[in-house]
């Protein structure tokens, strides 16, 4: 293991530990900064091994759900610090991740892929089945609470948040199954793609858990570091006179460069279907461990919720997904369909700071 990914996770939640006790000034929060981007680098490094150890489609979730959980409790915190002033932040977290993931991650991917590769493949019966699961998902959580009646102002009452939160980890649940058990050869690389690194002599037991162990370090490290930089975050936004909302993507955007940094790297490689088992899995896993352990905590504490999405942002969300239904339906892409997707990331981004 090179010396530099060993220490790396360590130096950043050393950063971290520094961050929680002593006010972060200029120089500290370059420090973080820093220490963040390190973190990253370091964090995909670890989840390559342990991808390289248990095989794929194992790798890519070991990635998503890791950083999905972390993230869960970082929302948690938030909501259990803010109260009802956080009522709109799992809805706004969840909302950008899967628009970062579907237009702006998956969209890199493809124009890197395009432009060193021409064209690349994936299995068409793995992605269609990530997207229908997640088209649902999405549906049932960010817009069906703007048509429902039971509860005002886009929320959900007591009983519809439990039947949400059931759904969501069963079909979270349930896609898990078949990309691992039932259906995996729907997630493996294609023929033809470049498995150079398959061939490597994989890892030992000892050194895969010892880079898992570091993983989670690593992670914890970025989205401790990604909260301990959201109060300069909100001062820059408030600054620039932007929306609130902005504040939720840029926090969102730092939590996902680990999958957004392997994910690109794997396209470069001509391994899309990796690329995409990250993406599409990434954000499924947003949705169907966030939903549930958000629900818990608002029922539990009798916390408001507000899951419903404004009409412009149901009609961006529905946009991407039928914009992602054509792409995922041949089974090879290029150049063309990344700029499509990157094209409505910009749109998102633009459209958040001047709603």
């Amino acid at each position: 293991m090179p010396l530099w990914a060993s220490a790396v996770p360590f130096v950043a939640a050393a950063l971290l530990a520094g961050s929680l006790q002593f006010t972060i000034g200029p120089l500290l929060a370059s420090a973080c900064a820093i220490g963040l981007m390190a973190a990253v680098i370091a964090a995909v490094h670890h989840a390559e091994v342990v991808a390289h150890k248990v095989g794929e489609p194992f790798g890519t979730l070991v990635l998503a759900v890791a950083i999905t959980v972390i993230e869960v409790a970082l929302i948690v915190s938030m909501m259990l610090a803010g109260g009802a002033d956080k009522a709109t932040l799992p809805r706004d977290t969840v909302y950008s991740a899967v628009m970062i993931i579907c237009t702006g991650v998956v969209g890199i991917c493809l124009l890197v892929g395009g432009l060193r590769h021409h064209e690349q493949s994936f299995h068409v019966a793995g992605a269609n089945s990530a997207l229908a699961a997640l088209v649902a998902l999405a549906g049932l959580v960010l817009v069906l609470p703007v048509y429902t009646t039971s509860a005002p102002g886009g929320a959900y009452t007591v009983s519809q948040l439990s039947f949400v939160a059931v759904a969501s980890l069963a079909l979270w649940g349930v896609f898990v199954f078949v990309q691992t058990v039932r259906h995996r050869d729907y997630f493996l690389p294609t023929q033809g793609a470049d498995n150079e690194h398959e061939h490597a002599t994989p890892p030992t037991a000892p050194q895969a858990w010892a880079s898992f162990g570091l993983l989670i370090v690593a992670l914890v490290s970025v989205v401790g570091l990604a909260k301990q930089l959201s109060p300069t975050i909100e001062s820059a936004v408030a600054a620039a006179g932007a929306p609130e909302a902005v504040i939720g993507i840029a926090i969102a955007l730092l939590v996902l460069l680990p999958e957004t940094w392997a994910a690109v790297r794997a396209a470069r490689a001509d391994r899309l279907q990796t690329s995409m088992n990250l993406a599409l899995g990434s954000a499924l896993a947003s949705i169907g461990l966030s939903i549930p352990a958000v629900v818990v905590v608002a029922v539990w504490l009798d916390l408001p919720l507000v899951l419903g999405l404004s009409t412009k942002d149901v009609v961006l969300l529905t946009l991407t997904f039928l914009v992602s239904a054509i792409t995922l339906a041949s089974g090879r892409t290029n150049v063309m369909q990344g700029a499509v997707h990157l094209v409505l990331f910009a749109a998102f981004l633009f459209l958040s700071l001047v709603p």
